[in-house]
């Protein structure tokens, strides 16, 4: 079959197709014929070498397509189906026309979702869904979702808009942006510093409101060197959750900005869904998948390119130019 390995670590050209043997299920696994494998920020960073991943490794963290075989302790049942699931990250493997999962996390589509729209979907609904659980966020408060841009944060952006949010902001490089995510609930649009980008505020004001004052709850899919002065972007008793690192790490004594404000009871976090039970994962995705499936969740795919265009996915990633999610079909 063929994949897309890391040749070499750092841009995106070290990406390189390879012929493959075809994978074969193992105990407790489902074998899928892949038709979408989604791009992502980690995949980004694994082919870096950010993360310490051997020469050779396959990336790809989510896949859509029909279950072709099943191991041992699978039931044949789902042979036949159209599923999502994800990939390992330890084991990759899903920039490839096949792909090995574990049935226990593989999620049957529905018939009106495309293999393309679920992996716009899967693995950045269920974060969003979390994370904003993790921060404790109730109807009425306001959010900020910093590097709204991408698929973690636009989902982040729809749930918090129909959770009930007093507001929703978001962080983002351009007016454009800042006009598609006000089309999907954002109500406030904020430089990439967090501060007023006048020309791109939802109400056409140039200042003052929800926009320019604090928020009850920050989730940061971005972290990086900047992290830290979002702290000061938390009203008291706000909480701030990092579900992502596109960014990079934070400055090692990021804690000091919070205990300069000890006094409002700041809280800081970090969210993993790895942390959430297989039951529980499963069940938010299934209701998220019909929700897209009804039209209540949009799924925004900024681009369809070939498994073979694994390095142009990345160059347009590193470019910043996304916006959404890019999907690779084998």
């Amino acid at each position: 079959m063929k994949a897309i390995s890391i040749k070499k670590f750092g841009g995106p050209d070290g990406l390189a197709v390879i012929d493959l043997p075809d994978p074969a299920p193992a105990s407790g696994q489902v074998l899928i014929a892949v038709e979408a494998a989604g791009v992502g920020g980690v995949d980004v960073m694994i082919r870096s070498g950010a993360l310490g991943f051997p020469e050779g490794f396959v990336p790809g963290g989510e896949v859509a397509g029909t279950v072709t075989a099943v191991g041992e302790d699978a039931d044949p049942a789902w042979i036949g189906r159209r599923v999502w699931a994800p990939i390992s990250t330890s084991v990759g493997g899903g920039y490839a026309e096949q792909a090995v999962a574990p049935v226990g996390d593989a999620v049957p589509l529905p018939a009106d979702l495309s293999a393309v729209e679920a992996v716009a979907l899967g693995s950045a609904g269920i974060v969003a869904h979390f994370g904003l659980a993790h921060a404790r966020f109730v109807p009425g408060e306001s959010v900020l979702v910093r590097g709204a841009a991408g698929s973690l944060g636009i989902m982040t952006v729809q749930l918090a808009a129909s959770g009930g949010a007093a507001a929703v902001a978001v962080t983002t490089s351009s007016p454009e942006r800042g006009r598609l995510l006000r089309d999907l609930g954002a109500t406030h649009v904020l430089n990439r510093d967090g501060n007023r980008d006048h020309h791109a505020d939802a109400d056409g004001s140039s200042g003052g409101g929800s926009g320019s004052d604090s928020f009850d709850v920050i989730i940061d899919v971005v972290a990086g060197p900047g992290m830290p002065l979002f702290f000061e972007r938390l009203k008291p008793t706000g909480r701030l959750v990092v579900v992502g690192a596109v960014g990079g790490m934070p400055r090692a004594d990021f804690g000091m900005t919070m205990m300069a404000a000890f006094q409002k009871s700041l809280t800081f976090a970090t969210f993993s869904a790895a942390t959430v039970p297989e039951e529980a994962r499963r069940a938010v995705r299934t209701e998220q998948f019909a929700a897209a499936a009804r039209g209540d969740l949009r799924t925004v795919v900024h681009e369809v390119l070939p498994l073979e265009e694994a390095v142009l996915a990345h160059r347009k990633m590193a470019a910043g130019e996304v916006f959404g999610r890019i999907v690779l079909t084998p």
